[in-house]
């Protein structure tokens, strides 16, 4: 294909500076591959095997594909956190899509962090970009039910079964492809999708069938089709989409990981979306999909169902979903989605039947921080009569505060008896966010004390300035903003206070007064671990609260980086 216009890549193919370049072009566009494959990144590594049809797929469209690799994002190997990743990631990607003859690009995703950090790229230097997600396992099984592969995994890790821990993994692992619960990878894939930057129907598809493949090659064709068409982010990532975002990850059981990408996409985009848009949009749109962790299915299922589409159609149904937002496939949300009803009603459920008739995650505030995501999908009816019932205080949980400085901490004290820890209590984890631990941790093992688990009880509730603390239950606090180590007064909380936990207006207070907290603050010395990399250092003097998408604060001002800034120098 020649496209109409002057391509952003022939400022690079001067013939007299470029000669074998120049002719090799010939006003072609030229699409670049963003791979994030990778034997380091397992929820990734299926692009290596789809990067054929992806190029074949740019090529027989008139284009000229280019590949490049991407700093790796994924969780499972690395440490001390994934999130130290995605923002280095997105530096990477905006440096070589600015910086390099490309006209635009197909963006490979995966992991949650990859996926986040291709939105936030597109976004920033807004050449046509489009995603292409790898896609999940096929379901997993153990012991002839099914379990998802990152709970079988853990279950291997931890020495549940040790006898059995290599058969734990191999079941944990049936194919290639990203986690298949609805966890951080499928959700943000999904949302994607929801978003417009990505093909109708492309998350759900399993990585093994070939389906996938066709996926792969046909957005290599639609990739060069965009750049003809100038059809950028910014037309597609508008404050719509984000709504419509919203309330689509409600309604799957998006995992919290998902508020604060989706918040940085927007603020990368120049599009204004906060907490309080997550609690207004967000906060009482019922679940629908019927996945784990928040229901029995798995990936594989949820593509049977209808997947993405299916859901939106409900959504669009009720009036949900803003229909004209644009998509890359040239049509509009509406026009690809509405009508597509779910072929399995056990999967994904509609409006006036759904699995809970509240979000599984709800965005929350209180008077020791602004902003946190609690999740609220465990709560059962043992601890609902226990602690939740009391006549004229419905929904209200008055409970005691147990405080632990990190995963090290609560490692070396859980079990010890002097901290009196019983079923009325929290565990708070704290010096765990993007800062403090750095990157902010995902806590996926926390467990009571010995002697409680002995009586029967599996989980206590957490609250934690972490990414992520996994499935707590019955219910779990996560992403505490303003975090401890950058002062927020969850640094002084202290063993013993009280909390008043109102499950109605989602809110949480500290019943300790300001004097007493501002005397706290005077007296304690925030823990702070060293700096073990320059990036570490860099990244803590850089990224601002997770409540605010955990961005790279100066990068805010670069954003629509090839209108606003021009053509690198050269």
């Amino acid at each position: 294909m020649r496209v109409s216009k002057k391509l952003r890549s022939q400022s690079w193919f001067d013939p007299s500076l470029s000669p074998a370049w120049a002719a090799n072009a010939d006003g072609r566009p030229v699409i670049g591959i963003a791979q994030t494959g990778s034997d380091l990144v397992l929820e990734n590594r299926h692009h290596l095997a789809l990067a054929p049809a992806l190029r074949a797929g740019i090529e027989e469209a008139g284009g000229i594909p280019l590949e490049f690799p991407v700093h790796p994002m994924g969780e499972g190997l690395r440490r001390p956190s994934a999130g130290l990743d995605r923002n280095l990631g997105y530096l990477g990607l905006v440096e070589i899509l600015h910086g390099y003859p490309l006209d635009g690009v197909v963006l490979t995703t995966g992991s949650g962090q990859s996926t986040a950090a291709a939105l936030m790229a597109a976004a920033s230097v807004n050449i046509p970009a489009i995603l292409l997600s790898c896609g999940p396992m096929l379901n997993s099984y153990w012991q002839g039910a099914r379990k998802a592969s990152s709970v079988l995994l853990l279950g291997a890790r931890d020495g549940a079964d040790k006898e059995d821990a290599g058969a734990l993994r191999a079941a944990a692992l049936p194919s290639a492809g990203h986690d298949n619960m609805m966890g951080a990878a499928l959700a943000m894939n999904a949302l994607s999708e929801g978003l417009g930057l990505m093909l109708p129907g492309g998350a759900s598809i399993p990585a093994p069938l070939r389906a996938r493949e066709r996926m792969a090659y046909d957005t290599g064709r639609r990739a060069v089709a965009l750049v003809e068409e100038d059809l950028r982010p910014s037309r597609i990532l508008t404050r719509d989409a984000f709504i419509n975002a919203i309330r689509l990850a409600a309604a799957l059981g998006a995992p919290a990981d998902c508020v604060p990408h989706l918040i940085a996409a927007a603020r990368h985009m120049g599009v204004e979306l906060t907490m309080a848009d997550w609690r207004q949009s967000g906060n009482e749109v019922p679940l629908l999909v019927n996945c784990m962790p928040a229901g029995e299915y798995l990936a594989e299922d949820f593509h049977e169902a209808g997947g993405v589409p299916s859901v939106l159609a409900e959504l669009i149904a009720a009036h949900l979903i803003a229909k004209n937002a644009q998509g890359v496939s040239g049509r509009t949300i509406g026009h690809d989605n509405a009508g597509r009803y779910a072929g399995r009603r056990d999967v994904i459920r509609t409006l006036t039947d759904p699995l809970r008739a509240r979000p599984w995650q709800v965005a929350i505030t209180g008077n020791f921080f602004e902003s946190a995501v609690m999740t609220t999908g465990l709560v059962d009816e043992a601890f609902r009569r226990r602690h939740l019932s009391r006549p004229g205080a419905e929904g209200i949980w008055e409970t005691r505060v147990v405080v632990f400085e990190g995963p090290e901490d609560y490692e070396a004290r859980i079990n010890d008896p002097a901290l009196g820890i019983d079923e009325d209590c929290i565990l708070v984890l704290r010096f765990v966010g993007p800062v403090g631990y750095p990157g902010a941790a995902s806590l996926t093992s926390l467990q009571p004390p010995e002697a409680l688990r002995a009586r029967g009880l599996k989980a206590l509730p957490v609250l934690s300035d972490a990414w992520d603390v996994g499935p707590a239950a019955p219910f779990a606090i996560h992403q505490v903003s303003p975090e401890a180590a950058t002062g927020g007064y969850l640094a002084f909380l202290r063993d013993g206070d009280r909390l008043r936990i109102d499950m109605q207006t989602h809110r949480i207070d500290a019943l300790v007064s300001e004097a007493q907290m501002l005397r706290r603050q005077r007296e304690t010395r925030l823990l702070i671990h060293a700096n073990q990399t320059p990036w570490q250092e860099i990244y803590r003097k850089t990224v601002g609260p997770v409540g605010t998408g955990a961005c790279i604060e100066t990068a805010m001002n670069y954003l629509d980086i090839v209108e606003a800034r021009g053509q690198p120098r050269g």
